[in-house]
């Protein structure tokens, strides 16, 4: 074996050796006024329940959750958390116990390090106040102080204003647009805003964020 031959078996081993960079485990996440459970099929009435509504935002969505879409969104949930794609998770509100929502972990790269935070729905009466704050507050702290992520990207469609505002608001930066990204579950060909938050972005996005949750919705 040549010299290149060794040193990339000595590559291998060591990444093999050091395991994963990720270690990510899906865990309830509790905060000040939400709680988030990882979804099981018990969660499956009180989610339906929570986002099978507003017909209209679900338009600009890669997948439909609404009227008979419901099922589709459901079984693409189910299925890709058992195959270790997805972590999805229920919101619900603490002030009334109830799931107002639902949010996830995707595009799990466990040996770079990386996620995505997305899928994100939240029921209309959900969307003022700090049950969004939050829940990103919780999903990134998870990643970032226990799971050892080094990059966490946000995306959403260039249609949807009101998400990108919502993701800048976090602090994440914008790193451009894909174009013709996917096509959606309505046919649209989208172009798809990215957003990324890194290891270094968090420490400031972090106290940011305690700050607004602890001043605003106090």
């Amino acid at each position: 074996m040549g010299h290149r031959g060794r040193h990339w078996v000595v590559l291998m081993a060591i990444i093999v050796d050091n395991g994963p960079m990720l270690n990510l485990t899906a865990d309830i996440l509790q905060g000040r006024y939400v709680r988030l459970e990882p979804v099981t099929v018990d969660h499956r009435d009180e989610l339906k329940a929570a986002i099978d509504c507003d017909p209209e935002s679900w338009e600009i969505m890669s997948v439909n959750g609404c009227g008979e879409g419901f099922e589709d969104f459901w079984g693409a949930l189910q299925g890709e958390t058992e195959r270790g794609e997805r972590i999805g998770f229920a919101i619900r509100r603490l002030s009334d116990g109830k799931v107002v929502g639902t949010s996830s972990y995707l595009n799990i790269r466990r040996l770079h390090g990386g996620l995505e935070i997305g899928a994100t729905f939240l029921n209309p009466d959900a969307r003022s106040g700090p049950v969004n704050p939050e829940s990103k507050r919780l999903m990134l702290g998870h990643a970032f102080d226990k799971a050892g992520a080094i990059r966490v990207e946000l995306v959403t469609d260039v249609r949807n204003a009101r998400s990108q505002a919502a993701i800048l608001k976090l602090g994440a930066s914008k790193e451009g647009v894909l174009r013709n990204h996917k096509v959606t579950w309505t046919g649209h060909i989208r172009d798809t805003a990215i957003f990324s938050i890194t290891d270094y972005d968090w420490p400031a996005i972090r106290e940011r964020l305690e700050f607004r949750l602890g001043e605003t919705f106090a």
